[in-house]
């Protein structure tokens, strides 16, 4: 039972998923104080007041959602632009590094056994 169990937690997709949660966990942390203490006071600074908790059309707090979808969409700007897209160049830039380089021919190890296939056909 317990070597089943050890085997389980020994695989690597385990372990890299439990690693991408808690870097995940942290990472979350960032991201909500940027959109948290930087941009939301930044909008507030612009264009006035960024709080719509206020808003209420009969008992449905309207303004709580409208706060949820302002945040969201914050979140997902700062994500695309902050991960995403440097992300895609910083591949872009690998790619093209990659495309550069010419591939290594065969080794003198596989062109001595073609001549040899090559010899033994020719008998």
């Amino acid at each position: 039972m317990f070597k089943g169990f050890r085997d389980f937690i020994m695989r690597g997709n385990v372990v890299d998923l439990a690693v991408a949660v808690i870097i995940g966990a942290a990472f979350n942390q960032i991201v909500n104080s940027l959109v948290g203490d930087v941009l939301t006071p930044l909008i507030g600074g612009i264009f006035g007041r960024p709080d719509f908790s206020g808003i209420v059309l009969g008992p449905v707090l309207l303004g709580k959602f409208i706060n949820a979808v302002v945040n969201f969409f914050i979140v997902a700007v700062v994500i695309y632009f902050g991960i995403v897209v440097p992300m895609q160049k910083l591949q872009e830039r690998i790619d093209r590094k990659k495309a550069v380089q010419p591939a290594p021919g065969p080794s003198e190890e596989v062109r001595l056994l073609g001549e040899i296939l090559e010899t033994l056909k020719n008998k």
